[in-house]
C-alpha cells in the first residue's frame, strides 16, 4: 500500500499538522483609518465608529470590540442606536440605510446586518426628494423618522423598513399651519435636525435649514408651535425638562426658545455669539447640560472667529466664569457627551465629553478641576506620530513588566484618575497567558511600548530619544500654556502630532533583552543609542563613539544628510529607559540592522556600508567592517537624494533581462542558419510573452551581479555560541548577512566576568560565504545538536530554557529572498536546501522561529519557520529539514506597506500595519489566540411601549437578561404565526393544497 501513498504524505503528520497550525484573523488593534460617524448609547454605554470604507466598530468596557462591514464599502455619514435596543442604524452616503443587532451566539455577542433598505422616491422625482439628512429613532422602536433634502419628512417601521407613506409629513402640511407672511415654501427645505421632546414622544422638532423649527405633534400631525431664526439652522438640542430647547447656526452663535403652551410663533430668549463680535464659524452641534449648582454646561463645536481661527478645530465649554476651548490638531468628525441616563434624576449632571477627531479619540473629564484629559485604554492613536518600525517581545518577566508600567505612570501623572466611562458589555475571554510588549519607532524619535497581551493595544511607556540631541525644538517648551488674558482660551489636547522636527530623529530598528533590561534603538542618521532601565529621574553625561565604516575605503564621498548634534555635558533624563552610550556609524546611513547580547555586553550594527561591533561595558569600539562594493556609488546618495537611482536600477533590471534571454537565445540556436536563430528568437520571444501571461511572479533563480545596488547593505546580525573553527571548541560570535548574498562570520573573545573590564573583547573574520544566486540575506540561524535554535542571551540563566546540545555537530540555516539553505558547521558544507522561488514564484520578505505547541496536549511543541513572502502568504517550513507545512493567504500583495511593517511572535502570532493607524493581529496557531469574547445582555421589549416614553425609561432600570432577545424571536414568531391562521386567503390556500394531495 505504501506505493500508492502520496510521496511525503503522512497521515499522522496531517493530524498533528492541524492539531499545531490555524490561521485567523483576530483583532484590530489601534485607531480606525478615516473615521466618519459617532454614535453612543446611553442604556447599552456602547459607542460605535463609522469608516470611509464601510465599516461599524462598536466599543464598551476594555475587552468588549465588536466589528462589522457593509458589502458596499460605502462612506458611514450617521449612526443611531434604537433606544433601548441592541439594535443600530447606519447610514450610507450612497444613501442606504442598514440595520445592525447584537445577537447572542455560542455564549457570546455577535455583532449582524439584519435590514438594509434605500429610500425611494416616485417616479421621475430628483435623487434630493429622498436624499436623506437627518434620522430619528423614535422611542417607541417601532419607527424611524427620515429627513430629506426636499423637506419631506419619511416614516418608516422597524425592523422591516416599510415605508408608511400615510404617516409622511410633507412640506406642504407644515406650511398650512404657519403663517403666509412669516414662511414661503423654501422655508421647508432640506431638513437639517429632528429631535424627539423628551417628555412628551407624541412630539418632535423639525429643523430646516432655512432657519425654520416647527414642534410638530404626531398625534393630530399639525404643527403645534414655529420658531424663526435670523441665520441658517446647523443643530438642535432639547433642554432635559422639554421645557426650552437651543439651536446652533452657521454665523456661530446658539439661540435659546421657549416652548409655551400656546399655539403661536415663539419669540427667542437669548442670542449668542460666543466669539464674538467679528464673524464667526459654525457652531456645528451644541449640548446644554443642567446641572446642581444651577450653572448648566455650554458645550458646543466650532464658532471660532473665522479671519484668526478658521482653520483650528476646537470643542468650547462653558460652565460659569469657566470657558475652555480645547484645540485638536485633526477635524472633529463627531462627539457626544456622557451625562446622566436616569429619567428620574432631575439634572442632567454632564461627566465626560467624548471627541471623534479624524486621528484620534479624546474624552474629557468633566468632574475634575481643569478638565484633564483621561487616558484611554483602547483606541490608541498609533500614527500620533509615524511609525518606522516594530519590535515584539513575548513572556516578559514581572519585575520588568512593573518597572516600565511604573515609568509610564509618571508620565500620565497630568491624565485625569477618572475610570473609563464607555463600560458596556462584560468581556467574557480568558486573561492573557503571559505578559507581551510590542515596541514601536516612530518618526519623531520616539519609541512607545504597547501592552499587547490582550485585544486592548494600551500604552504603557513612551521613550523619547530626542534629549540626546540638539534640535529646533526645546523638549522643555509647553504647548498648552496659555496667556491669562488671551481669547479664545484655546488648550491644546489630544496626542497626534504628525510633524517631527528632523526626520534623522525617526526610529529604524529596535532590540529589547527583557531579561537584563538592555535596550537597543538605531536611527536614521546612523545613531545607536543603548540604554538602560533606571527607576529615578537621573542626569548624566551620554559617552559617545563614532564607527567608521569607510576607513579602509578611499575615494568615497557621502552625499546624504549630515549626523545628528549632539548635546554637551550632562542630560536630565525622566524614569524609564536612559540611554548612557551614543554610537555614530560614518557614514551617518540608516541603520538597518541591530542585535544586542546582553551577556557579552556586545551590541553590533549594520548600515549599507558596512557593519560595526562595540563593547557597551567598556564603551569601546571592537571592529568594524565595509562591505561597500567598489562600484557601489548609489549607497553613498543617502535615502533624501534618489532621483537618480530609479534610472539606474531600471538600467540594470533591462540589462539582467537581455542577459537572461541572450544566454537563452544561445542554447536554443546553437546550430543552423540565421533564419532559423531569428525563427527561433521569435518563437522564443512569443513562449516567453505567453508564460509572463500565465505566471507573472514566477522565474528562475538566476544569478545576480555583483554590480547590483546596495550588495554591500546589511540585512540581518546574528549573535551564536557555536563551533566555527573546529568541532571541538565552541565560541561566542557574531554573524551578518548581505544583500549581495554574502555571509561574514566573526570569532569573538569575550574575557571572562573577573577580567571583564581588564581585557578587550577581540573579534577576527573566520568565515565567509558567499550564495551562488546573490540573493539578500534575510535570516540567519544556528541549529544545537538537537536540531533546536540556539536560545536568547540569559535565558538560560534565567531557566526558561534548555541549555544548547553542545555534543552533536551544529547546522546553519542561511534564509536568503529566494531559498533556505542549510550548512554543517563548522566545514560549513551545503546539506540541504528548499528553492522557494524556484518552486512557488515568491520572495521571502519576513522570517522568525515560532514555537507552536499542540491544542490537544500540553506535552508537545515544535520549533517551526514562519516565512512571509512577497504575495502576502504565510509558510509555514518544518526544522531542521525544510518541508512545507501549510500556507495561508494574509496580506494582499499590493500591500507592500503592509507587507513591509509585519512583525511576528515567538509563539505563532504577528502584527501588520493595515493603515498608519492600525495594527491587524493574526494567529497561525490552534493555542495562542488573542480575539475579543464579549457579551451585551439584550433589554426586555414591553409591548405597550408605544403608548408613553415613560414605560420605556422604566424598562430601563430593570436588569436584562441574556435569554431576552430569544424571547423576543420567540413572541415576533407566535403573532406571524397567528397573523396567518386569521388570514381568510391563506386557510384557503391550505386547504386547497390538502384536498390535492389527497
Amino acid at each position: 500500500m505504501r506505493r500508492f501513498l502520496r510521496p511525503g504524505h503522512d497521515p499522522v503528520r496531517e493530524r498533528l499538522k492541524r492539531d499545531l497550525f490555524q490561521f485567523n484573523k483576530t483583532v484590530e488593534h489601534g485607531f480606525p483609518h478615516q473615521p466618519s460617524a459617532l454614535g453612543y448609547s446611553p442604556f447599552l454605554r456602547l459607542m460605535a465608529i463609522g469608516t470611509r470604507s464601510g465599516a461599524i466598530k462598536l466599543y464598551g468596557a476594555p475587552g468588549v470590540e465588536f466589528m462589522g462591514l457593509h458589502e458596499e464599502n460605502n462612506t458611514v455619514m450617521q449612526i443611531h442606536f434604537i433606544p433601548d435596543q441592541c439594535q443600530l442604524v447606519t447610514l450610507l452616503d450612497d444613501n442606504s440605510l442598514h440595520l445592525w443587532s447584537l445577537k447572542q451566539h455560542g455564549g457570546a455577542s455577535e455583532l449582524r446586518e439584519e435590514h438594509r433598505f434605500t429610500l425611494k422616491g416616485p417616479p421621475g422625482s430628483p435623487p434630493s426628494a429622498t436624499q436623506v439628512t437627518a434620522v430619528l429613532p423614535h422611542s417607541s422602536r417601532e419607527v424611524l423618522y427620515l429627513g430629506t433634502e426636499s423637506g419631506n419628512i419619511f416614516v418608516v417601521e422597524l425592523p422591516s423598513f416599510r415605508v408608511l407613506e400615510d404617516r409622511t409629513i410633507t412640506p406642504e402640511a407644515v406650511l398650512q399651519r404657519i403663517p403666509e407672511d412669516n414662511c414661503n415654501r423654501r422655508s421647508c427645505e432640506l431638513v437639517e435636525a429632528l429631535r424627539e421632546h423628551p417628555k412628551n414622544p407624541d412630539q418632535i422638532l423639525i429643523g430646516y435649514s432655512r432657519a425654520l423649527i416647527v414642534l410638530w405633534d404626531l398625534q393630530n400631525n399639525k404643527a403645534i408651535h414655529h420658531f424663526l431664526g435670523s441665520q441658517q439652522l446647523e443643530n438642535l438640542y432639547w433642554q432635559r425638562d422639554g421645557s426650552k430647547f437651543i439651536s446652533c447656526h452657521y454665523d456661530g452663535s446658539y439661540t435659546q426658545w421657549p416652548v409655551s403652551s400656546d399655539n403661536r410663533q415663539s419669540e427667542p430668549l437669548e442670542n449668542t455669539v460666543p466669539y464674538g463680535p467679528f464673524p464667526c464659524k459654525a457652531i456645528s452641534k451644541i449640548y446644554w447640560q443642567t446641572t446642581k449648582n444651577g450653572l448648566p454646561y455650554i458645550i458646543f463645536q466650532g464658532g471660532m472667529p473665522r479671519a484668526s481661527y478658521g482653520d483650528r478645530h476646537s470643542i468650547s465649554v462653558i460652565h460659569g466664569s469657566q470657558q475652555t476651548a480645547f484645540d485638536f490638531t485633526s477635524r472633529v468628525i463627531d462627539f457626544f457627551i456622557i451625562f446622566s441616563s436616569d429619567p428620574a434624576a432631575e439634572f442632567d449632571d454632564p461627566s465626560a465629553l467624548v471627541v471623534l477627531a479624524e486621528e484620534e479619540l479624546v474624552v474629557i473629564d468633566l468632574k475634575s478641576a481643569g478638565w484633564p484629559a483621561v487616558h484611554p485604554p483602547y483606541l490608541a492613536s498609533l500614527h500620533c506620530s509615524a511609525i518606522t518600525c516594530s519590535h515584539h517581545v513575548s513572556n516578559i518577566p514581572l519585575k520588568l513588566w512593573e518597572r516600565i508600567i511604573s515609568a509610564g505612570s509618571k508620565q500620565n501623572i497630568h491624565y485625569s484618575s477618572m475610570p473609563w466611562p464607555i463600560d458596556g458589555g462584560t468581556n467574557i475571554a480568558p486573561d492573557p497567558p503571559q505578559r507581551d510588549l510590542l515596541l514601536t519607532g516612530h518618526e519623531d524619535g520616539t519609541v512607545r511600548f504597547w501592552d499587547a497581551s490582550g485585544v486592548c493595544l494600551h500604552l504603557l511607556y513612551k521613550l523619547s530619544t530626542v534629549r540626546v540631541f540638539l534640535t529646533d525644538a526645546d523638549p522643555n517648551d509647553n504647548m498648552n500654556t496659555l496667556g491669562e488674558d488671551e481669547w479664545p482660551p484655546l488648550r491644546k489636547v489630544g496626542t497626534f502630532d504628525p510633524y517631527s522636527d528632523d526626520p534623522r530623529l525617526g526610529i529604524q530598528k529596535i532590540y529589547l533583552c527583557k531579561y537584563s533590561g538592555y535596550l537597543a534603538v538605531a536611527g536614521t542618521a546612523g545613531q545607536v543609542l543603548v540604554m538602560e532601565l533606571n527607576d529615578e529621574d537621573a542626569e548624566h553625561v551620554v559617552d559617545h563613539a563614532e564607527a567608521d565604516l569607510l576607513q579602509d575605503q578611499e575615494g568615497y564621498r557621502w552625499k546624504g544628510h549630515e549626523k545628528l548634534k549632539t548635546r554637551d555635558g550632562p542630560v536630565r533624563f525622566e524614569a524609564g529607559f536612559q540611554p548612557f552610550v551614543l554610537v555614530q556609524c560614518q557614514p551617518p546611513a540608516v541603520v538597518t540592522s541591530l542585535a544586542l547580547h546582553s551577556e557579552w555586553k556586545l551590541v553590533a550594527f549594520g548600515t549599507s556600508h558596512g557593519f560595526g561591533l562595540f563593547d557597551h561595558q567598556q564603551k569601546r569600539l571592537v571592529f568594524v567592517k565595509c562591505t561597500l562594493h567598489p562600484s557601489d556609488q548609489l549607497a553613498l546618495e543617502g535615502p533624501l537624494s534618489r532621483v537618480k537611482s530609479l534610472k539606474k536600477s531600471l538600467r540594470q533590471s533591462f540589462r539582467r533581462i537581455r542577459r537572461s534571454r541572450v544566454s537563452s537565445r544561445k542554447r536554443r540556436g546553437g546550430a543552423g542558419n540565421a533564419s532559423e536563430v531569428q525563427e527561433a528568437n521569435a518563437k522564443f520571444d512569443q513562449d516567453v510573452l505567453q508564460e509572463m501571461e500565465l505566471a507573472p511572479v514566477q522565474r528562475k533563480i538566476e544569478a545576480r551581479s555583483a554590480e547590483d545596488s546596495f550588495t554591500g547593505f546589511v540585512r540581518t546580525l546574528y549573535f551564536a555560541d557555536t563551533f566555527l573553527r573546529d568541532s571541538s571548541r565552541h565560541c561566542p560570535s557574531l554573524w551578518a548577512g548581505t544583500n549581495g548574498g554574502t555571509v561574514y562570520a566573526f570569532c569573538l573573545r569575550v574575557p571572562p566576568a573577573e577580567r571583564r573590564m581588564d581585557e578587550p573583547v577581540r573579534a577576527e573574520q573566520a568565515k565567509e560565504i558567499q550564495l551562488m544566486h546573490r540573493a539578500p540575506v534575510v535570516g540567519i540561524l544556528v541549529l544545537d545538536g538537537r536540531s533546536t535554535p540556539l536560545p536568547e542571551p540569559l535565558e538560560v540563566a534565567h531557566d526558561l530554557s534548555k541549555s544548547p546540545d553542545m555534543q552533536g555537530s551544529h547546522q546553519l540555516l542561511v534564509v536568503s529572498e529566494e531559498q533556505f539553505k542549510v550548512f554543517t558547521l563548522p566545514k560549513v558544507s551545503s546539506k540541504l536546501k528548499l528553492k522557494l522561488t524556484a518552486l512557488e514564484g515568491c520572495r521571502v520578505r519576513k522570517v522568525t522561529v515560532a514555537n507552536f505547541g499542540s491544542c490537544k496536549t500540553d506535552d508537545y511543541s515544535e520549533n517551526d519557520l514562519a516565512v512571509l513572502t512577497n504575495l502576502g502568504d504565510i509558510q509555514i517550513i518544518s526544522l531542521p529539514f525544510l518541508k512545507l507545512q501549510i500556507r495561508y493567504p494574509c496580506i494582499r500583495k499590493e500591500d507592500v506597506s503592509g507587507i513591509a511593517s509585519c512583525v511576528f511572535t515567538k509563539y505563532g502570532q504577528g502584527f501588520y500595519l493595515i493603515s498608519p493607524s492600525e495594527f491587524e493581529r493574526f494567529s497561525l496557531s490552534t493555542k495562542w489566540l488573542v480575539e475579543p469574547r464579549c457579551i451585551v445582555d439584550i433589554p426586555e421589549l414591553t409591548s405597550n411601549n408605544h403608548v408613553h416614553n415613560e414605560s420605556g425609561k422604566e424598562n430601563a432600570s430593570r436588569k436584562p437578561s441574556p435569554g431576552d432577545c430569544e424571547e423576543d424571536e420567540r413572541k415576533s414568531g407566535r403573532l406571524m404565526e397567528h397573523a396567518l391562521l386569521n388570514d381568510e386567503k391563506v386557510l384557503k390556500e391550505i386547504q386547497s393544497t390538502l384536498e390535492g394531495g389527497r
